[in-house]
């Protein structure tokens, strides 16, 4: 069997050589190195409580959130085409202060916008489940007010469990197709490695279990749509997968070539998941795997939207294309 690439020689071969250059040497490089000092963080971390304070989307901060907050921007300020960043831990979205001889980016250069989840997944922290790291790459100076599926051009999905890994998305104009693929991150390895050059869904035909993942099941109490869809699932023997946790729910799908998430909306239960650090960065990666990301209140193709301002919620149907559109079809 070949030895795995790094990400430095898959990058090189598939990303433009000019007009990314800071994409593909700078930016992936550090943020997915981020990553694996969040991991590090997360498992010197023995006593996790609560910090005392809230974001601003009124969740209770354990200490483990602001160190790895402090983490992904600490990356973020050593690179020169990240002009702005926002984290589900701040308030707003802000330029960034780079470090003491970096020289941003002007205007007619490479620049981007990174937002970012540092710690998804703080309710299961205490019990030691796979939590992750979410991050969009947004074009230009922002990612308020711009058009998702255009300016969203790359996103990272870290899972934090028994092993590091991170699944890459990169959609840009210039590129054929889109690009989606796993590396394995550690502290004891100089390069990144890309464990799995394309990540994708399986053809329907291919599928020999079927997976679904029904986040919020007290909603189906609420509402007799979410109920009927619960028991199609059940009736059609699917295997249920849910941790709990968005990103290793979403990142087994992944792996697996299959599966369907479900977070719903009802009258009751309000959309919970941020647009700008959860949801489009996910819909980025299940379209460029071949799947679909929908709003499950009203059908639309979450990178239909554009992100208004940092605490827009929305709810997320996401997975193999006939799962969603099944979904759909029962929910709206």
């Amino acid at each position: 069997m070949p030895s795995p690439q790094t990400l430095t020689s898959f990058l090189s071969q598939n990303l433009p050589q000019k007009s990314r250059a800071q994409l593909r040497t700078s930016v992936l490089p550090t943020l997915l190195t981020s990553i694996t000092r969040v991991a590090q963080c997360l498992r010197e971390s023995q006593d996790i409580q609560a910090a005392g304070s809230q974001n601003t989307s009124g969740d209770t901060q354990l200490n483990v959130d602001l160190a790895t907050n402090e983490i992904v921007h600490a990356a973020v300020r050593t690179c020169p085409s990240i002009i702005s960043a926002s984290s589900e831990e701040d308030e707003g979205e802000n330029a960034v202060q780079h470090d003491a001889g970096v020289q941003p980016h002007q205007e007619g250069e490479e620049q981007y916008a990174v937002a970012f989840d540092p710690l998804d997944g703080s309710s299961i922290i205490p019990a030691n489940w796979s939590v992750g790291t979410i991050i969009g790459i947004w074009d230009g100076t922002s990612a308020l007010h711009q058009p998702a599926r255009k300016k969203q051009i790359a996103a990272i999905l870290g899972v934090l469990g028994p092993r590091t890994t991170a699944i890459v998305a990169i959609h840009l104009p210039e590129l054929g197709s889109p690009l989606c693929f796993e590396v394995g991150l550690s502290s004891s390895t100089a390069d990144i490695l890309v464990i799995r050059e394309s990540v994708s869904y399986l053809t329907p035909e291919a599928i020999k279990t079927r997976y679904f993942a029904p986040a919020n099941l007290r909603a189906a109490a609420q509402d007799p749509r979410y109920k009927a869809l619960i028991d199609h699932f059940i009736e059609k023997e699917y295997t249920l997968r849910y941790s709990g946790g968005l990103v290793p729910d979403i990142y087994h799908s992944l792996i697996k070539g299959h599966g369907v998430y479900v977070s719903p909306v009802t009258s009751k239960s309000h959309a919970k998941l941020r647009l700008l650090y959860e949801v489009a960065p996910i819909a980025l990666i299940i379209e460029c795997a071949g799947g679909r990301a929908a709003d499950p209140a009203s059908g639309e193709d979450i990178l239909a939207k554009s992100v208004g301002d940092v605490d827009q919620r929305s709810g997320l149907i996401c997975g193999t294309l006939e799962e969603v559109l099944m979904c759909i079809e029962m929910l709206v």
